[in-house]
């Protein structure tokens, strides 16, 4: 049987090398807080291309400055943001590695100064700000920022867009009924709490039509919250809307206790992208290439999302490859070392 991390996968227009994705992960280094790429930004991202992942998505991508979960996240509120962003985009293109960002704002838990949004005015903790509820214009005009961090991100020379809507923040406070008390067209029934990123995704794509992902916390690890099962007609909507993959993730839209082992969220990919018949991406405590081997092999998802164990191992494509038996070329200057 022929090996699959290492196969290519191709979505729309785009084919990556192989089936290992960095997952965004928020590293909190824009050390002046205006959101713009630094040199930390540069090592970080580029070191992984060289050590050939296929794609590598960006952290959490403000699109306001309002949104950010901390004064130093990256931003794309701005045309300012751009040249940075294309810069970077440029060094990990150089060695075959396709780009990603994750748009994101934060909602109720951005820890930012100033006054805060969320779909309704509950606190996530009691150590946390009670945050603003919503207006509709609120509403339009994070939909509209979300629209223009598109923009930007096309012309930042990205080749994948993804939309958090995943770990609490404010796409999936809408999602959730734990956090969204609307009684309004955006809150109440499913239909109702999904208004709020269907009207998203629709506004990305009248700026965007290159591959677009979405990412799900797929259970609230809550009796009354959202379940993997509630998310397979949510993921129908999104294919309905051309999204071309789920990046399927758990938790954090309210406190709880999650008990994580290894591979604990594969269950939840496999589900959704059966349930829902839509590409997934399985993340979530993967460390070995046999244990990814086994996802995509078994048909439980079609990519492979690493976080912590690329922070451990920038080059784990060649270890991957080493314990799966493949041959992988590495970049020139590493060839004599690989």
């Amino acid at each position: 049987m022929d090996n699959k991390l290492f196969s290519t996968y191709s979505i729309k227009d785009l084919t990556l090398k192989n089936r290992i994705v960095m997952a965004p992960m928020c590293m909190y280094s824009s050390e002046n807080e205006d959101g713009k790429v630094e040199d930390f930004h540069m090592t970080h991202y580029v070191s992984r291309a060289v050590g050939q992942v296929g794609l590598i998505i960006q952290e959490a991508t403000a699109v306001t400055p309002q949104g950010r979960i901390s004064s130093k996240d990256l931003g794309i509120w701005s045309d300012d943001h751009i040249e940075g962003l294309f810069r970077l985009t440029s060094q990990i293109k150089s060695y075959g590695t396709k780009t990603g960002i994750q748009l994101a704002h934060a909602g109720r838990k951005a820890m930012v100064d100033g006054e805060i949004l969320a779909p309704s005015a509950i606190p996530f903790n009691e150590d946390m700000k009670t945050p603003k509820e919503m207006t509709l214009e609120d509403i339009h005009e994070v939909i509209e920022a979300f629209k223009q961090g598109a923009l930007r991100a096309k012309k930042s020379g990205f080749d994948v867009i993804e939309i958090h809507a995943a770990h609490g923040y404010l796409i999936n406070e809408f999602l959730s009924p734990l956090s969204n008390k609307r009684t309004d067209e955006y809150g109440g029934t499913a239909e109702n709490r999904y208004r709020f990123l269907r009207e998203t995704i629709e506004a990305v794509k009248e700026v965007w039509n290159g591959p677009l992902f979405v990412r799900v916390s797929a259970s609230d690890y809550h009796p009354d919250g959202m379940a993997p099962e509630d998310y397979v007609p949510l993921s129908q909507w999104m294919k309905e809307q051309d999204v071309d993959l789920i990046d399927v993730s758990s938790g954090a839209v309210v406190p709880a206790r999650i008990h994580a082992y290894p591979g604990y969220q594969v269950p939840f990919a496999e589900a959704i992208k059966h349930g829902a018949d839509i590409d997934t991406g399985a993340v979530g405590l993967i460390t070995t290439a046999i244990q990814a081997e086994e996802i995509l092999q078994n048909n439980r998802a079609d990519l492979i999302f690493l976080a912590r164990e690329l922070l451990r191992d920038p080059y784990f494509p060649r270890t991957a490859a080493k314990e799966l038996g493949v041959t992988i070329d590495p970049p020139k200057q590493y060839d004599r070392g690989w």
